[in-house]
């Protein structure tokens, strides 16, 4: 059983997060457009109401942020 239940969208914003930081690593002339859809989603994911519930601790961003990029690099090194 999972300790935190992390509502849908919040993972799907996390996700999306790793995956722009990451976009941003290649050079490419969409630099801007990527910082600005970072930004964004980080300001979605920090402002997300999960947070302001008694599951919202510190323990529960760090196993979002884990979740989310752990999931990633396993479908990159399979």
């Amino acid at each position: 059983m999972d300790r935190f239940r992390f509502p849908d969208d919040l993972v799907r914003a996390q996700n999306e997060w790793h995956d722009t930081y990451r976009a941003l690593a290649v050079p490419t002339p969409r630099r801007t457009l990527l910082r600005r859809r970072l930004l964004h989603l980080s300001v979605r994911i920090e402002a997300h109401p999960f947070w302001s519930t008694s599951a919202g601790t510190p323990a529960a961003r760090v196993e979002l942020r884990r979740r989310a990029g752990g999931e990633r690099r396993s479908d990159g090194a399979a």
